[in-house]
């Protein structure tokens, strides 16, 4: 009969503490030197942005376009303004890692030289550059966040309140990210960026790639399982519903061993103004535009393009009657 733990029996099999702390610094210093093989950690890897501060960074820039929402007191001027000194500090240390990785953007070569004090100046002087231009764009990111939170609000007989959709709504929390992390795309941050929106669909489910284009007005509603790649063209006033798909068709890099020829620029569709796509449609390629005010209904798969004002849709209602068999009460079907 196995002891149980606590029960203040002794172990007559434990090694004795310091043979044990012993093998441990052993089988430590082991581990060690073959993980430093592996990763390369002859010098020193570049030190990349921290996912925590990310993190609090984009948590800052949200309570900080709407402070009204955000902040446990009525927000004054003074409150806001040192939020926006601690956003830089966030801002600058992630960008500065960031930058300094790029040129190998993985592993420092074996042998290679130690990076320089001015390579880390020049790094956060790119870092500081950056960071003040988001910062100023804050008011900007209002402006085009209020009209997702109307679209919300237009769009959702269930909305009650603009509070209630900048707290609560998943698809308002992911697009508010977005909006962040794409400024930090186009400044060349990418890695900061994917880490962004990477955070916003760890919690909500909705994945939405900072390189995207998306207009003003852009309601998700429910949001799980939303997709959005990397080179869409989402217009003004679109709306999704969970499980949409804006994806590439799968081209892979190499076959049978051989090398493909890469990928188009433009692998992701193209939704023109006022579109709407019903639950869980899969619009695959980037070469699939759909038109203005197309509505594309619910479970499609769409890898041509529509034209506007179109009405798209699997006519499962059909099919489903044809199948149907009326049986007398007490029968058993077949």
């Amino acid at each position: 009969m196995s002891r149980q733990p606590g029960s203040g029996q002794p172990e007559a099999d434990c090694k004795d503490i310091g043979v044990r702390a012993t093998e441990l610094a052993t089988t430590a210093a082991s581990v060690a030197q073959r993980v430093a093989e592996r990763a390369r950690l002859v010098l020193r890897a570049p030190r990349l942005p921290s996912p925590d501060r990310v993190a609090e960074a984009a948590s800052l820039v949200r309570r900080l376009i709407f402070p009204e929402v955000w902040t446990d007191e009525a927000p004054v001027a003074a409150s806001v303004e040192a939020m926006v000194h601690h956003l830089y500090e966030l801002l600058v240390d992630v960008l500065a890692a960031e930058h300094l990785a790029q040129p190998g953007r993985g592993h420092l070569a074996p042998g290679a030289a130690p990076v320089h004090a001015r390579a880390e100046q020049l790094a956060r002087c790119r870092a500081h550059e950056t960071a003040l231009s988001l910062i100023d764009e804050l008011p900007g990111l209002r402006d085009m966040a209020e009209t997702d939170l109307q679209a919300a609000l237009d769009g959702d007989p269930a909305a009650r309140s603009r509070a209630e959709v900048v707290l609560c709504y998943p698809g308002f929390h992911a697009v508010l990210s977005y909006r962040v992390a794409h400024l930090l795309w186009l400044a060349g941050a990418h890695l900061t960026a994917r880490l962004m929106t990477e955070l916003a669909h760890a919690r909500t489910g909705i994945d939405l790639h900072p390189g995207a284009t998306i207009g003003p007005a852009f309601f998700i509603d429910h949001g799980t399982g939303v997709v959005v790649g990397e080179t869409a063209h989402v217009g003004r006033r679109v709306r999704l519903y969970q499980g949409v798909t804006l994806g590439a068709r799968s081209v892979p890099k190499v076959r049978d061993g051989e090398p493909q020829p890469e990928p188009p620029a433009k692998r992701h569709p193209t939704l023109e103004d006022d579109v709407v796509v019903y639950a869980n449609a899969t619009l695959l390629g980037g070469d699939v535009v759909i038109g203005r005010g197309a509505i594309i209904g619910g479970n499609t798969w769409v890898t041509a393009s529509v034209p506007p004002g179109a009405r798209l849709r699997v006519d499962v209602a059909a099919r489903v009657a044809d199948a149907v068999v009326m049986v007398p009460d007490g029968a058993q079907p077949e």
